[in-house]
């Protein structure tokens, strides 16, 4: 996956690349097209969070590596993710 992904593409793969926790996202109100990442538990218990700058979940690879570092933040709190990669 080479292509500049679009924000649904970006966000249904973040979706995906936490389970079997819920990632939601939304549009950062300052306009800059930042995006506010927050995964969640079952509780409705925010366990993560991060802000995605455009250039970062448009590139599948700066992407990917978001992601495993949020992944590997939430092992490091006893997290336990299902197995997840990077769609091709």
């Amino acid at each position: 996956m080479n292509a500049p992904l679009r924000v649904n593409e970006a966000l249904l793969i973040a979706d995906h690349a936490f389970e079997p926790f819920q990632c939601v996202a939304w549009d950062a109100p300052n306009g800059t097209g930042e995006l506010s990442l927050a995964v969640i538990d079952r509780t409705r218990t925010r366990i993560g969070s991060k802000q995605v700058p455009s250039s970062t979940y448009s590139d599948p690879a700066q992407l990917a590596g978001l992601i495993e570092e949020v992944r590997a933040e939430l092992r490091q709190k006893g997290y336990d993710l299902q197995p997840w990669k990077m769609p091709e």
